[in-house]
């Protein structure tokens, strides 16, 4: 048993280094095609390319507001989201770029959504926290740190309610894990044997504080926690793309087979501040461990090798997907810069439904903003 001195004095333990060829044996990994293979790289690429370059137009000055990027988190994203079905759904907190491209949203609506454009994923109105897209099952993108949690175990309510096998995963960053709202929806997902798994996106810092310093856990993790509350949990080496799927189908499974709830914790990095407006990024943190983790650790120029040495791709192959990836990123912000911003009696819309459907509102009273 870990006493509360050692419990106190715990520091995130950096995951052994990966060995994907041996992972990509697992048995949720073993039948997959050559196809999804080097769709997996494509996927994870398409996504750095696209923060790199919003990073690029919020520089420039055409985002505003927060901007939170995913580069070094893409493996995440796209191992658990290749896992989906049709019942099943995703929810996630204000890093939301990399699952919105993962679960098939296009670079397009993203980035004019950045830009606050009206041909974005929610009309130019919700900006880099808040993308959408319900016809895949993708809830947002939300800005309130764990107000999310308990949307996710509503999603799996929904569809417990309804007798669909199906589950939602809802993703959270390890500094969500303090938050009242997240330990209540541990709670009720438990107590009610919800269909829901909770992924613990562990980058290793609360905004600029670490984890260590943020967060009372024991030294075995984060996801241990779920001991409390009777729950299934598991750590997970994000830098592996097989391991994250090995990890979270198991969850997945037990949520559709069981109706049972899962806590997952899956180590990983992120290269860049909280939000690009975290000027102290490298002050919280030494050079040496980011560039420790972008030589060593980086999940995608750990697939990347597994790729080449499975002799799935060559290396102009490799090169090609990197400059195709590239190029829809910079045919993105062209089409982001060349859309319309929404009008200005748009901003009244989308907030009630009964506003915006006259004949079939029920309700009575006056709307805020009526005359």
């Amino acid at each position: 048993m870990t006493n509360a001195t050692e419990t106190k004095k715990a520091k995130r333990q950096k995951p052994a280094k990966a060995n994907l060829a041996k992972e990509a044996k697992s048995q949720a990994n073993k039948d997959l095609s050559d196809e999804q293979l080097v769709g997996f790289y494509r996927e994870m690429v398409r996504i750095r390319r696209f923060e790199e370059r919003s990073l690029r137009a919020y520089q420039q000055g055409k985002i505003a507001g927060f901007l939170h990027l995913y580069i070094g988190q893409e493996s995440i994203a796209v191992g658990c989201i290749s896992l989906m079905q049709e019942n099943d759904h995703v929810i996630t907190a204000y890093r939301d770029h990399g699952h919105a491209l993962a679960v098939g949203m296009s670079m397009d609506e993203c980035m004019a959504e950045l830009f606050g454009k009206a041909t974005g994923c929610s009309k130019g109105k919700g900006g880099s926290m808040h993308y959408f897209d319900p016809a895949r099952n993708y809830w947002g993108g939300h800005g309130i740190v764990a107000g999310q949690t308990p949307l996710g175990a509503g999603l799996a309510y929904g569809l417990k309610y309804q007798g669909k096998k199906g589950c939602a995963l809802c993703f959270l960053g390890d500094g969500a894990i303090n938050q009242g709202a997240f330990h209540e929806s541990l709670n009720l997902a438990s107590l009610w044997d919800l269909p829901v798994v909770y992924i613990i996106e562990n980058n290793g810092y609360s905004m600029g504080t670490s984890q260590e310093r943020s967060s009372v856990h024991p030294e075995i993790g984060l996801a241990a926690r779920a001991d409390g509350y009777n729950m299934n949990w598991a750590k997970i080496n994000g830098e592996s793309l097989f391991d994250i799927r090995e990890g979270v189908k198991n969850a997945m499974d037990l949520a559709r087979n069981e109706c049972k709830p899962s806590l997952l914790e899956i180590h990983t990095y992120r290269y860049q501040g909280h939000s690009i407006a975290d000027a102290n990024h490298k002050k919280y943190r030494t050079k040496e461990e980011i560039d420790d983790y972008r030589k060593n650790h980086d999940p995608i120029t750990l697939y990347r090798d597994f790729i080449l040495k499975s002799k799935l791709l060559d290396e102009d192959q490799v090169k090609q997907i990197d400059q195709d990836a590239k190029a829809e990123a910079e045919k993105s912000a062209q089409f982001a810069e060349e859309s319309p911003f929404p009008e200005e009696g748009d901003i009244v819309k989308d907030v009630y439904w009964e506003e915006d459907n006259p004949d079939q509102k029920v309700s009575e009273g006056r709307i805020f903003f009526n005359d």
